[in-house]
């Protein structure tokens, strides 16, 4: 069961936020202002912020699933652009277990993390993609251990609308009584 404070302490909702923050701020930096990749790439760390807000509003753990894998799926896209950004421009991409791509790792483990902790990145290009290629990934794995774990619920416990005809059938038979 999620906390009090619901989706928003989520680790994989505070590093959406973090991606989302970071990546309007990386375009702002980086990108052609009249680029449809500054846009796409706005929208697709917003998607992946939002989708994960919604989804935990969903009754549904159906609707939920569809919504968090819209946000995986938003944040894979978002991947692509920084991984393009990188190739594009002639970058290194970080290899998993480099030192700096640790550093950045490290950073999610923090009990306390914000955009904060990630703005030193942000000052070059490349470690500012780079970043984020570490802290996006993270997210996913992140993201795709709790749709598994839905899936599997879901499968155990049957869906909101089948739930409620349950209940319903129940009621049903016992008001005959």
């Amino acid at each position: 069961m999620e906390s009090l404070k619901g989706y928003k302490s989520l680790p994989f909702y505070i590093q959406s936020e973090i991606i989302y923050d970071f990546t309007v701020e990386f375009v702002k930096r980086y990108i052609d202002p009249k680029s449809r990749t500054k846009d796409q790439m706005e929208q697709a760390g917003r998607s992946g912020k939002q989708n994960i807000a919604e989804g935990y509003l969903q009754k549904s753990l159906g609707g939920r699933l569809k919504l968090l894998s819209v946000a995986r799926g938003s944040l894979e896209e978002l991947l692509n652009d920084y991984q393009d950004y990188l190739r594009q421009n002639e970058y290194e991409l970080w290899e998993v277990n480099s030192a700096k791509a640790r550093l950045v790792r490290a950073l999610a483990y923090k009990s306390y993390k914000s955009y904060n902790d990630y703005k030193n990145f942000i000052n070059s290009p490349e470690q500012a993609a780079n970043s984020m290629v570490c802290l996006i990934n993270q997210t996913n794995q992140l993201l795709d251990q709790k749709l598994r774990w839905l899936e599997e619920k879901f499968i155990k416990e049957g869906g909101f609308r089948e739930n409620l005809f349950k209940k319903r059938m129940e009621f049903r038979g016992n008001s005959k009584i």
